[in-house]
């Protein structure tokens, strides 16, 4: 390689910036479409059960009885079938990535309403 060829390089790095992002300093915007993590809207939701008999590895839990809704985070491949088949569009697929954890994280949401039996009395 000539002298000429590498100073052209070097003055063209020098003249453009860094090619990379500063990643700790500034991250990374995601893009409009991806596919992150899954939220609930817990108030809407019916406790059908769908999302968990349409989930293909199985990481959703509803339980009707109870009111009450999980999703095991690690056991998510994010796919959306979930989303897809809500009838009341109760879940939502998030723009952002779940914080990375140390052991398997079961998030639990229990819908806070007074249940029918109760209010009567």
């Amino acid at each position: 390689m000539s002298l000429l060829s590498m100073t052209k390089t070097l003055f063209k790095s020098i003249a453009h910036g860094p090619y990379t992002d500063l990643y700790p300093v500034k991250p990374r915007e995601n893009f409009e479409r991806t596919r992150g993590s899954i939220g609930i809207d817990i108030e809407n939701c019916v406790f059908c059960g769908i999302c968990s008999k349409r989930c293909p590895t199985g990481a959703i839990t509803t339980v009707r009885n109870d009111k009450s809704w999980s999703i095991e985070r690690m056991n998510c491949v994010q796919c959306g079938y979930c989303v897809e088949v809500c009838p009341k569009k109760c879940l939502k697929m998030k723009n952002e990535y779940t914080t990375p954890e140390l052991k398997k994280v079961k998030d639990e949401y229990v819908d806070a309403r007074v249940p029918d039996n109760e209010e009567n009395n």
